[in-house]
């Protein structure tokens, strides 16, 4: 996997049709960073910024999103943070059956040089792609008009 350990950012009005690999794309006009798939697939990952989604911290050099990326819906499954322009691939340690041993037992461990992990779909990560559906169909209106 040819993933990118460091990534730039441009602070954009709107998105352009093109995405540059490695590039996180910044509309604080529309409220939304955007690039593409930190595995290398190409697939676009929109992030809405708000309260309840994800945040960005600027620190006048380097972005980072807080919480994590979970592409679920993609074929790659990749789940990864991005910390100071850094990708910070996770892997859960063991398989996750239920909510419960999600809270009890599994605790993601951060990986630096390795691909993601493909975990089992959790309520939690079926919400997130039930999110990311609906974001994706709001940019989509967005981007038409």
């Amino acid at each position: 996997m040819n993933a990118p350990l460091a990534l730039t950012h441009k602070f954009v009005d709107s998105v352009p049709d093109m995405l540059e690999e490695d590039v996180l794309y910044v509309s604080i006009r529309f409220r939304t960073v955007i690039h593409k798939c930190c595995c290398g697939c190409g697939n676009q990952v929109v992030t809405p910024l708000s309260p309840s989604d994800w945040k960005l911290t600027f620190d006048g050099r380097s972005i980072s999103l807080c919480p994590s990326i979970g592409n679920w819906k993609f074929p790659c499954q990749s789940h990864y943070w991005i910390k100071c322009n850094k990708v910070e691939w996770v892997r859960f340690t063991e398989e996750i059956d239920t909510e419960e041993s999600l809270q009890t037992q599994a605790a993601p461990e951060l990986v630096s040089s390795e691909g993601p992990s493909k975990p089992k779909a959790d309520v939690g990560q079926r919400l997130l792609q039930s999110m990311q559906r609906a974001w994706l169909k709001i940019r989509e209106k967005l981007t038409k008009n």
